[in-house]
């Protein structure tokens, strides 16, 4: 499905209606710099996805406008049209005071519900302050998408767990409102959700929406259990769909992708080509022949200490390797308000240090952790100077930088090594899949991915880069907004 196709599925299930995305995260970020503004992409899965689809069929974004220089360069109402170039759609800022940012996004969205759907032994921290400014920033989203809404026909595509009360406040106000939400990380099993203080007022919120999507089908069993066994409701497995209220929330799953041609194109321009040729320099020529390269927000769930101890070990058990292979680790920071953040990054400083004081020579360092926020066309020179790609998640919904290295390499060569812990491993059969636990396995995996002969390294590229290609970022948009419209034309049973 291409993106033309897209679009004629949402005019069609919209009838007229206005389109409305909802998140946390914004597609651009407007950052004051010494010379002006400059316009950031974040590192995001979820934009990644989101954003070609929004820019195919139009409409309006609503979003957490959390850039030092957003407010510059919107109107009064907190609107500009992007791409600025050519405006698609429209992105329409909620402006958050520092306090509510810090209970509802550093607080209860990243210190209480990320850990409780990630099983990576990080325990979550319930503050009923956080609680309650998530309950009242929810809100705050809600009176925007009515005020866009207006009093016309609108379907609202809410996006993730940071608003997870938004569709139940949504029909509250509205019940005619059509509401989608996609669930971007994992769901837990029940007995990890119930120790959450307030599940059932979740539950009952998410429980809003008309259609509710994971990535794969095993969250949703998660959550038709969850809701099962902890709250008042009626569950029909064979429907795949529960009641609450007297309505039916239809839950699927829908693994998410990637716009596979525009990153095909993308990599090939020159701006790709001058970030390839400023990451060498800053390399050097003697940083080895091998590059492995890794691209991640500085997230514990991400498996970055884990890669970097088998890098470790790789060295350690097979020393010919040393000046002939290097790690590169592009590491966007992230919540570094959060103490385990800190932790993490802390951790992290004393492992590279390690590593490359053990096994470093005059002219070559083993491990390049480069922290920065680095923009979409210095990822794709990444992936494209990358030899190996490493995605180490120790838990993961789907992790899109598999799908965007698979897609960036049109020259058809390349290895992925791939945690057997994220959605995408279920898709991507070509990589060399491994238990990131397993620090031994991921050494030897490494090494096998530095002897693997160029025909069984392309024979795997062009398998995966095919699964890819089939199943894109508009194919995905695609069957949520159909079986949207299957499910809205039904009567309730």
């Amino acid at each position: 499905m291409r993106a033309n196709d897209l679009k004629k599925v949402v005019s069609r299930v919209s009838a007229g209606a206005k389109l409305i995305v909802v998140s946390n995260r914004e597609p651009v970020v407007h950052e004051r710099i010494a010379e002006g503004v400059k316009v950031l992409r974040p590192a995001s899965g979820m934009v990644t996805a989101i954003e070609p689809i929004v820019r195919a069929v139009g409409g309006t974004w609503i979003a957490h406008g959390s850039g030092s220089a957003d407010r510059l360069v919107v109107d009064e109402r907190g609107r500009i049209g992007l791409p600025q170039d050519d405006p698609k759609y429209v992105l329409q800022r909620v402006w958050l005071t520092r306090a509510e940012e810090d209970g509802y996004y550093y607080g209860l969205s990243n210190t209480a519900i990320w850990p409780l759907c990630h099983h990576v032994y990080t325990r979550p921290h319930f503050s009923r302050r956080d609680w309650e400014t998530y309950r009242c920033v929810n809100k705050r989203f809600r009176d925007a998408v009515l005020a866009e809404a207006g009093n016309e026909p609108a379907i609202v595509f809410i996006q993730d767990y940071h608003l997870a009360l938004l569709p139940r406040l949504i029909k509250e106000a509205r019940p005619d409102i059509k509401v989608i939400q996609f669930w971007h990380i994992p769901w837990p099993n029940r007995e990890a959700f119930r120790i959450l203080p307030w599940g059932e007022e979740m539950l009952d919120g998410m429980l809003g929406s008309d259609l509710l999507g994971f990535h794969l089908q095993y969250h949703c069993n998660n959550f038709l259990d969850t809701v099962d066994r902890g709250i008042e409701s009626r569950v029909d497995y064979e429907q795949f769909r529960a009641f609450r209220g007297g309505r039916p929330t239809y839950v699927r799953a829908f693994p998410i992708s990637v716009d596979y041609e525009q990153i095909g194109r993308d990599v090939e321009s020159p701006i790709v080509g001058r970030q390839m040729d400023g990451f060498l320099k800053e390399l050097g020529e003697s940083n080895g022949g091998k590059l492995f390269v890794g691209a991640d927000r500085v997230d514990y769930t991400k498996g970055i200490p884990e890669r970097l101890r088998a890098f470790d070990m790789m060295l350690n058990g097979h020393p010919e390797w040393k000046s002939r292979v290097t790690l590169v680790q592009l590491a966007a920071p992230s919540r570094t308000h959060i103490e385990a953040y800190r932790k993490l990054n802390d951790e992290l400083d004393d492992l590279v240090d390690e590593i490359n004081w053990r096994h470093q020579t005059e002219t070559w360092m083993p491990v390049r952790f480069l922290r920065a926020h680095y923009d979409y066309y210095a990822v794709l020179a990444a992936y494209r100077m990358a030899h190996v790609a490493v995605v180490t998640s120790l838990h993961d919904g789907m992790n899109l930088v598999a799908k965007e290295f698979v897609s960036s390499r049109t020259d058809g060569d390349g290895i992925l090594i791939l945690s057997k812990y994220t959605g995408a491993a279920r898709e991507l059969a070509d990589a060399l899949v491994v238990n990131p636990y397993d620090i031994d396995q991921l050494a030897d995996v490494m090494y096998s991915a530095c002897l693997m002969p160029e025909d069984t390294r392309r024979q795997r590229m062009e398998k995966m880069r095919a699964q890819v290609a089939k199943s894109n970022v508009y194919r995905w948009g695609g069957r949520i907004f159909e079986e949207a419209e299957r499910i809205l034309s039904r009567k309730v049973a």
